[in-house]
């Protein structure tokens, strides 16, 4: 149906010149240290998104310890993981002006310090503030990076590269499900959080392994990714190429402010190099004037990107089929989330608590979506498979499973459902290759940001919608019809979108060859 980023739409600075002369692979692109990018988004899926799919845990240790309804409870972990998500946008900005490395830095202490205060909570109003706000932003300063990270090293292989670093959400709710249990029951959930953040403080190693690709290796990286397709340029429609046109950044502007940029540090480094006969005290004042103008420059160049991919001509918000995107995003993460903040309860409810305490269900999710996103990059990798197709098939099969797992009452049965929730929601690591595929690589993390932002809201909505339903009808089973429904819409607003829009290019393209 959809078969590359020409046919969905929109390319935003992906268009360099191939050159006649060759130019020899970066090492590092596909290799090298792209693996290392890998391990790096691997953890980080593992101490962040694992973390946030064993809350369940520790949601029913709060509804012990504070007494207070399951809407309002579940209200800290539906803050923590959509906060994680919402603050996407704005993390761009921090990308633009500091780059991945720092951000994840500064973002792994963040979490780390939320999860140490939140040990110290007297009620559930002082979790919103140091486990929802606190480490859910710290958590979101990590992820994004880890996620652009990947993007900016990979190229042929990007759908398996994606889905082996983001199989550390599944490999990560197995094993801090099975170590939030082991802390709560042998230290009390206070020394659990406490341990925790200790724990996530290696997030700032993660941090420390993004190594940023030269201006030269990403270059080397879009000529590679413009020859291998160089054939599929040829035969882009006409129709294509004006919304292209219509989409791509002015460089001119961009290049006439860098000149005048460089001019101006020209200027300073030449008086500070005629002026070493002057005073020590001006000498360090021409210094810091330099440090404050680079700092100047890269902050300005920084928001300008940022500001330009939401605002600008070039606005992301031009591409229709981005913005069905977006619409599919607001209401796909809740269906998601809801299963692992309150399936321990329903567990509960149906007096399954000794065959979950064997197998959790949450941990079967955690176990198939890993071999989920392994099996689903790799499909989408091969060069007949279109990752739109295979996308949307997954997003099909997740919200079937959705609306049939009130059905099931059984533990065989939940088990079956569960494992294939796990398994088709592996197309997580499908998202960050379809949105590059729709925006192109220069604009990915801002376009991004915009996804997970929407994926936020529904992951901060989903869960205490559930829990207020249940709280009224004392079943969760409408919480998941509910869900289902809208996640179904949100498919079909996806799935229609890329139509219209090739209507749309057709009619207008003969309107012009009429003329």
């Amino acid at each position: 149906m959809y078969a590359s980023r020409e046919d969905i739409g929109y390319d935003f600075g992906d268009d360099s010149k191939v050159g006649s002369k060759p130019i020899k692979p970066n090492p590092n692109i596909d290799g090298g240290w792209a693996w290392m990018i890998v391990l790096s988004s691997f953890l980080v899926h593992i101490l962040i998104m694992g973390s946030q799919m064993a809350l369940g845990i520790l949601n029913m240790e709060w509804l012990e310890e504070f007494n207070q309804s399951r809407g309002l409870t579940a209200w800290v972990s539906s803050l923590s993981m959509g906060i994680t998500l919402i603050v996407g946008p704005f993390i761009g900005l921090f990308i633009s002006m500091c780059g991945c490395r720092t951000t994840a830095i500064i973002g792994g202490i963040l979490n780390a310090l939320g999860w140490i205060l939140s040990a110290y909570a007297s009620n559930v109003h002082y979790l919103f503030l140091t486990f929802g706000l606190t480490a859910g932003i710290g958590s979101g300063m990590v992820y994004l990076p880890a996620v652009v990270m990947v993007g900016q090293y990979f190229q042929n292989r990007r759908a398996l590269a994606q889905g082996l670093s983001t199989t550390g959400t599944g490999f990560g709710a197995f094993l801090m499900t099975a170590l939030l249990k082991y802390l709560c029951t042998e230290f009390g959930w206070r020394n659990a959080m406490f341990i925790q953040g200790a724990i996530s403080l290696n997030l700032c190693v993660c941090g420390a392994l993004m190594r940023p690709l030269s201006p030269k290796e990403l270059r080397e990286k879009y000529v590679v990714r413009n020859d291998s397709e160089e054939n599929q340029a040829k035969a882009l429609s006409h129709s294509t190429e004006t919304i292209k046109s219509n989409g791509v950044l002015g460089e001119e502007p961009e290049k006439k402010e860098e000149a005048a940029n460089e001019e101006v540090l020209g200027n300073v480094q030449h008086t500070e190099i005629g002026g070493k006969s002057g005073s020590g005290r001006s000498m360090y004042g021409l210094r810091l004037f330099k440090t404050v103008s680079q700092l100047t420059i890269t902050v300005r160049k920084g928001f300008a990107l940022w500001y330009s991919s939401y605002f600008g001509a070039a606005s992301l918000f031009t591409n229709r089929v981005f913005v069905a995107f977006i619409i599919w995003a607001l209401f796909a993460y809740s269906s998601f989330v809801i299963p692992f903040i309150h399936l321990p309860e329903i567990v509960k409810q149906y007096n399954l608590s000794r065959q979950d305490n064997v197998f959790p269900l949450t941990s079967i999710i955690a176990i198939v979506h890993i071999f989920g996103k392994v099996i689903l990059g790799i499909i989408s990798d091969l060069p007949c498979i279109s990752t739109w197709n295979v996308f949307l098939m997954a997003n099909f099969t997740l919200v079937t499973c959705i609306l049939t797992l009130p059905l099931m009452q059984t533990y065989i049965g939940l088990a079956v459902v569960c494992a294939l929730i796990g398994f088709s929601s592996g197309y997580f690591s499908l998202m960050p290759v379809v949105t590059e595929d729709l925006v192109g690589t220069k604009h990915l993390a801002n376009a991004y940001g915009i996804i997970i932002c929407a994926n936020g809201i529904s992951a901060l909505f989903g869960p205490p919608f559930a829990g207020w339903i249940y709280d009224i009808t004392q079943k969760y089973d409408f919480s998941f019809y509910i869900a289902g429904l809208l996640y179904m819409v949100g498919i079909i607003f996806l799935l229609l979108q890329p139509c219209i829009q090739k209507k749309q290019s057709r009619e207008k393209s003969t309107e012009e060859a009429q003329v």
